[in-house]
């Protein structure tokens, strides 16, 4: 009995130890199967060797935020210190300083030479976090420093930070945060086309994630705002209003809370409007055929819109075209949507 006990209680205190260490090591996760899961780091150097009293009085000076002190002794750190067992701990000890004082694209570097030189650091996850702080801040316009003075913006820079993010560490949470919010700030910044390609690039990436309803209502209408006119190209209000029938079968809930219903009604209005545009211009330039084609395609596609009423008056004194309408809407110019 008392061996018994002993075995049990010798049990739960390995059992205790190995949750510590799990608990104590830094894990790293990756999509893997459409599932998040966390992979094993390498072993790290041992911990006494790595430890600095230099390093630790640094960060010290860092947490009290004397940022430019602490930089410079770091500068003074690595002159003596070249390619020293703690020479990953530096360069992030570094970019926090850089950060705190307001050089991001410096610290930004900094990162990037221990992501570069360093892949199996313990500081690997952390840089990569910090960079995509970086980014964010400029993308919500924070300014480069110039001679000191923040001036400039850099949210270029910031986007390829976010696209540098993605190559390091695919398939990752911060890869898929990183690709969201590049899409987001296309979007913000009205540059639709290349948010609709940003959104659908995380679809097909990240197709189980929660934010999945969400993404495809933002990507269908990046889609619909690239529309610019009568006279340009439909595709983008057509693959839009294909997008909005989809989300109300997929997410009902959402599709009525967007009122996505009246939403493709208007966009059905648009291409009936368009109808009546090529139907007028096909009269005026006296191809009566052409013009009852396109007032019968009006009023077989879109029985209910406001302008079918006036394309079966028209088609009374007009020829039957010898091939009647079918298919797909047309891929003429559309009216504007108001």
């Amino acid at each position: 009995m008392g061996r018994s006990l002993l075995s049990a209680i010798t049990l739960s205190l390995l059992t205790l130890s190995i949750s510590a260490a799990e608990t104590l090591e830094p894990k790293r996760w990756e999509l893997q199967d459409n599932r998040w899961k966390s992979v094993e780091q390498p072993p790290s150097t041992d911990r006494a060797a790595r430890n600095d009293p230099a390093l630790d009085a640094i960060e010290q000076t860092i947490a009290a935020r004397a940022y430019r002190p602490a930089a410079k002794d770091l500068i003074r750190w690595f002159k003596s210190h070249a390619r020293a067992p703690q020479f990953d701990r530096a360069l992030f000890l570094m970019a926090e300083a850089l950060y705190g004082y307001g050089d991001r694209v410096k610290s930004f570097y900094y990162l990037d030479e221990l992501l570069d030189e360093y892949p199996e650091s313990e500081y690997f996850t952390r840089a990569l976090d910090k960079q995509y702080q970086i980014a964010d801040a400029y993308l919500n316009g924070y300014k480069r420093r110039v001679l000191g003075l923040p001036l400039l913006h850099a949210r270029d820079e910031a986007v390829e930070i976010l696209f540098r993010i993605q190559s390091r560490s695919p398939n990752s949470r911060i890869a898929e945060r990183s690709l969201l919010r590049t899409a987001d700030f296309y979007f913000a910044s009205k540059d639709y086309d290349f948010a609709a390609d940003a959104y659908a690039a995380y679809l097909k990436s990240y197709s189980r994630s929660p934010n999945v309803p969400q993404v495809k209502l933002r990507r269908a209408y990046a889609n619909l705002f690239q529309f610019r006119g009568r006279t340009f190209d439909p595709t983008p209000v057509l693959d839009a209003r294909q997008q909005f029938v989809e989300l109300q079968q997929e997410a009902p809930e959402l599709a009525q809370a967007e009122d996505i219903a009246s939403l493709i009604t208007r966009i059905d209005d648009a291409l009936a409007g368009k109808l009546v545009y090529t139907a007028e211009f096909y009269q005026r330039t006296h191809q009566p055929k052409a013009a009852s084609y396109t007032w019968r395609d009006l009023a077989q596609r879109y029985p209910t819109a406001p302008q079918s009423d006036r394309a079966r008056a028209r088609i009374e004194r007009l020829p039957v075209p010898e091939v009647l309408p079918t298919g797909n809407p047309s891929t003429q110019p559309l009216s504007k949507v108001d």
